[in-house]
């Protein structure tokens, strides 16, 4: 129920996104017409189109892409004829009588002046097809949710709750709307106009989703404009529907030294029981686990994913937090739950865990069993248990490091640890483990395969699954592009030839870029440069000043950690091999 109340608010957030202004001209064409019978209809085609083709988007693969362009396409030329209509009549007649009587009935000026109910679904239905909303927190979980669980019920009904929370915002601005232009009308006779404006407005919405700007420009201006709304949203929700599922209040006690005593009950509310940890279709540094067996023990469940920068920069803490209470009774346990597809390979998770020096308990959940056992949805998420096998408290995301101690802290006091030890750890966090500049970062999480890519500025389309040459685009912030001939797949693009780059420009103290070897697994050379040179002082972890680099196996790569002035920063990766896969980047 929380993920479906934070996807309706996040979809009436929108209405404040320039990611809204395209279709805002197709909506308020209704504004002045009988709600139920023009605006009402219209909305519903909307947000029914935006959930039906989301879903397909995110769990069709290639088939749905093309066949969305096709949708998108048509919906275009439909939506300029309505245009046209509403601008000049005598343009409209000249067009074949079938397309006018169309685009009349779509405007409500046919002959009978009235609007129609199924006209006002069509022209709904094509501003579904067109609309493509800034992926924020709630919408990225809803998409990645999706892509990793396959098509099912919920996802459909989480889009459709984010278009009707889209719809009820738009409904509102359109009564309001109405009558504003109903008074221009009265006072000034100006009726004809206010029509001829709108139609043009809605050719300009057109050719802004016809030129790209709707997920290009606009996205860009809507980075900072809701994505920070949203995730306070989606954690107060959620906290909210913990304590109303518990019954409990208070605030986490602080736990001072002589508290760690027999006896001893902290505030913590008791969140729920510790699920089943079966399903795992392996274990690593350990044999299988029951939570049975691990009664009287404090355990603290961390879901991970190798590749997730966030799950990297909270590794130190976790393993500095293993290490420290394991002789006081504490249990850490790691959920790995890929995310890509290459994450599912065992081999892949051993080298992982190697390369990060994690000695406690891993259970590899490929199947997302033990994901779905603790209905969660975040990586990272940590749960906290106490020793009587309950859910005492859960973190998602990075930070709040000191509160997280001080619950692990807390939950072994009561368990009956005697030692005096109140105090946090300080991990030495080197290279991509270390914590992010946040203060200063303007880009996002970009994902490269067609799935959910975004803010892509090659003059090609994407050609879905199929090899293509394409070159590099002019960049403005958070774009990217390809150059060199590439197969973009749904989680990731394949170099086919040598001497391919990926460029974005970016502004934020480090880049990242997950990347692999591709399918034979022969190490790749490649060269980054940063606004053309050499990156020199701002190299990343994995290349050196000259920007030279090796992709030998399936990982997060840092390739550029600013040193001093975080400005505006153009970023290209040159292979020298072909071979190389890309999937994602991030920032920190």
């Amino acid at each position: 129920m929380t993920l479906f109340v934070a996807s309706y608010l996040a979809g009436v957030l929108t209405i404040v996104s320039p990611c809204i202004l395209p279709i805002l001209p197709f909506v308020f064409s209704r504004a002045g017409q009988p709600f139920a019978r023009s605006v009402l209809p219209m909305l519903a085609g909307m947000a029914a189109t935006f959930a039906a083709v989301a879903t397909l988007a995110a769990v069709g693969g290639g088939w749905a892409v093309h066949a969305n362009e096709i949708g998108r396409s048509a919906a275009i030329v439909l939506l300029a004829v309505f245009g046209v209509t509403l601008v000049s009549s005598r343009a409209a007649a000249v067009l074949t009588r079938p397309i006018v009587a169309l685009g009349g009935r779509l405007s409500g000026t046919a002959a009978t002046d009235k609007p129609s109910v199924g006209g006002s679904l069509l022209l709904g239905a094509a501003t579904g097809l067109l609309w493509a909303p800034c992926a924020g927190p709630v919408l990225g979980l809803v998409l990645t949710g999706a892509a990793l669980q396959g098509a099912n019920p919920q996802t459909s009904l989480l889009l459709g709750a984010y278009a009707a929370g889209a719809a009820t915002s738009l409904a509102l601005a359109v009564l309001a709307g109405g009558r504003v232009f109903a008074a221009m009308k009265r006072s000034l006779g100006l009726g004809h106009r206010i029509r001829q404006g709108v139609g043009a407005a809605v050719l300009a919405g057109v050719a802004t989703i016809t030129l790209g700007l709707d997920t290009g420009l606009l996205t860009r201006l809507s980075y900072a404009s809701t994505a920070g709304i949203e995730q306070s949203l989606l954690d107060r929700v959620h906290d909210n529907s913990d304590a109303a599922s518990t019954n409990s209040a208070g605030p986490s006690m602080r736990l001072a030294a002589n508290d760690a005593r027999q006896g001893y009950r902290s505030n913590l509310p008791i969140e729920g029981t510790f699920p089943s940890l079966d399903g795992a279709v392996q274990w690593l540094n350990s044999e299988p686990l029951t939570a049975q067996q691990l009664r009287g023990k404090v355990v603290l469940v961390d879901f991970w994913t190798y590749s997730c920068i966030n799950c990297i920069r909270t590794i130190p803490y976790v393993r500095a937090w293993a290490e420290k209470y394991k002789d006081q009774g504490l249990v850490v346990i790691g959920v790995h739950a890929p995310e890509f597809a290459f994450e599912k390979k065992i081999d892949n998770v051993k080298r992982a865990i190697r390369n990060f020096e994690i000695t406690y308990p891993v259970a590899v959940d490929n199947d997302f069993k033990i994901w779905r056992a603790f209905r969660n949805n975040y990586w990272p998420a940590h749960y906290f248990i106490d020793a009587e096998g309950r859910i005492r408290h859960h973190h998602f995301g990075e930070g709040d490091y000191e509160e997280s101690e001080r619950v692990i802290q807390q939950l072994l006091a009561e368990a009956g640890s005697r030692k005096d030890d109140s105090g946090f750890v300080t991990p030495d966090a080197q290279g991509a483990e270390a914590a992010p500049d946040l203060a200063r970062v303007r880009s996002g999480e970009t994902y490269i395969g067609y799935m959910r890519a975004s803010n892509f500025s090659s003059p090609e389309q994407v050609g879905a699954d199929q090899a293509q040459d394409y070159t590099a685009g002019q960049l403005r912030l958070n774009e990217w592009g390809l150059a060199g001939n590439w197969t973009v797949g749904a989680e990731q693009a394949a170099l086919n030839q040598s001497g391919g780059a990926i460029s974005y420009k970016f502004r934020a103290r480090d880049l990242h870029l997950v990347l692999g070897p591709g399918p034979d697994g022969k190490p790749v050379r490649f060269q980054v440069t940063v606004d053309g040179k050499a990156p020199g002082a701002n190299h990343g972890a994995d290349i050196d000043t000259a920007g030279n680099g090796m992709v030998s196996e399936t990982r997060l790569y840092q390739l550029v950690r600013q040193d001093g002035d975080i400005r505006e920063r153009t970023f290209e990766i040159r292979f020298l091999d072909a071979g190389v896969e890309a999937y994602v980047f991030t920032f920190g």
